[in-house]
This record gives structure tokens, C-alpha cells and sequence, in this order.
């Protein structure tokens, strides 16, 4: 029998920050898209990497050499119900700190999980390139990673001392995201599948408008 998709069925949903830097603007996007995430039965957990001080990961077979670190931070990873990465964009990619940190992990710590993107730029263009790749990565971890997705162009003008975003359409579209990871995790966790599926199905709303195939009678 499965359990009725309900709002206090109880989540976890964590966000991975990708940049190690002091007054980092990615942890600032990541605290926003986690704000979007709460809700009844949410908990939410901002994962620091420069607080777990992780090894290069060597390839090593035996998981255990690799320390204290490195499990604290994979059962972080395991205890969650929905991921947020949330990278800087370096030279038209994500940050080698992601890299690492997802090379330390696998498909215990990412299959079936509900994972959602965020990427902060510098430049005028976002972070899009950086997303991209990562989107593969989540597939290739066997993880759904949701069609929403948020890119900030020009952070170094993008957000307040506070860590508030200047405008509000980014500030709507960080937190859409932690909302997707959370209603999809949600709804995977209580075992609805058919409601899940369709749901997924569903969303987001194609901004595009209808297919032509959709738009034009009788084809």
C-alpha cells in the first residue's frame, strides 16, 4: 500500500555549494533556491565543501581510505530526498570543487534522488554551458534532474550586501527550483508513480507555447 501524497510527508533537501570563496555569490543563489525548497515536513541542509575539506579523489577501489571527510559527506548526500548543485562557472563549465566532490560520490548517494541546477556567472551570458553538463552528469548517476533550472549573469551586481538577489525574477526563479526539487521528491518519496509521471510530464509549462505539431489541425 502506498503512502498518500500528502503535504507533511516528511523531506530532506540539500544544496551542494560549489565555490569555496568568502562571501561566495553561488552560496548566496543556494540559500535562496533552499528557501523555495522549505514547506511543511521540509527540512533543508546547505552542504559546504570548504567545511568538509575534501581529498582529490584518486580512484581508489576502497572507499574507506579516503577518511572521515568523505563519509561524513556522502551519507549527507544519502540522507537526502532532493539535491541542489549550485556551481560558479569557470571557463564555460562547472568548478572543479563540484567536479571533485561528485567524483568522491556515486549512485548510492544519487540514484533516484531529485536533483535541481543552479549556475552563477560573472559574465553576461549565465551560466547555461556549466548546467548543461552538469544535467549529463546527473543522468549519467541515474538521478532525475528536474527541467527547472536557474542561471545569474553579472553576479557581482546581482545581489545585495544581504544576500537577496537585486532583482525579482531571479529571486522567483532561484527559489522555483528548490520548489521543484521538493514537489517532485515529494511525490516520488510517497510512491504515487502515475501521479509522479504525469506530473513530471507536465512541467514546467513549455514557454515556447504549443507544438507546431499541437498548434496545426489535422496533423
Amino acid at each position: 500500500m502506498t503512502t498518500p501524497a500528502t503535504e507533511t510527508t516528511s523531506l530532506h533537501v540539500v544544496g551542494l555549494c560549489g565555490s569555496l570563496r568568502s562571501g561566495s555569490f553561488t552560496r548566496m543563489a543556494l540559500h535562496v533556491a533552499l528557501r523555495g525548497a522549505e514547506g511543511p515536513g521540509v527540512t533543508t541542509q546547505l552542504l559546504d565543501l570548504d567545511a568538509f575539506d575534501l581529498p582529490f579523489c584518486r580512484g581508489k577501489d576502497n572507499q574507506t581510505t579516503y577518511g572521515e571527510n568523505v563519509r561524513r559527506f556522502r551519507a549527507s548526500l544519502r540522507e537526502a530526498d532532493g539535491i541542489l548543485i549550485a556551481t560558479p562557472e569557470y571557463h564555460g563549465s562547472f568548478s572543479g570543487v563540484v567536479k571533485n566532490a561528485l567524483d568522491l560520490a556515486g549512485f548510492e548517494e544519487f540514484e533516484g534522488k531529485m536533483v535541481g541546477l543552479i549556475g552563477v556567472s560573472g559574465g553576461r551570458n549565465g551560466a547555461s554551458d556549466a548546467l548543461n553538463t552538469l544535467r549529463a552528469i546527473g543522468r549519467s548517476l541515474h538521478a532525475w534532474v528536474v527541467p527547472t533550472q536557474a542561471t545569474i549573469s553579472g553576479a557581482w551586481e546581482a545581489f545585495q550586501e544581504n544576500g537577496e538577489t537585486r532583482d525579482p525574477q531571479d529571486a522567483r526563479r532561484l527559489r522555483a527550483v528548490g520548489h521543484e526539487v521538493a514537489r517532485f521528491a515529494r511525490l516520488h518519496k510517497c510512491g504515487e508513480h502515475l501521479q509522479f509521471l504525469k506530473e513530471w510530464e507536465a512541467a514546467p509549462v513549455n514557454p515556447g507555447g504549443p507544438s507546431e505539431i499541437e498548434a496545426t489541425p489535422g496533423t
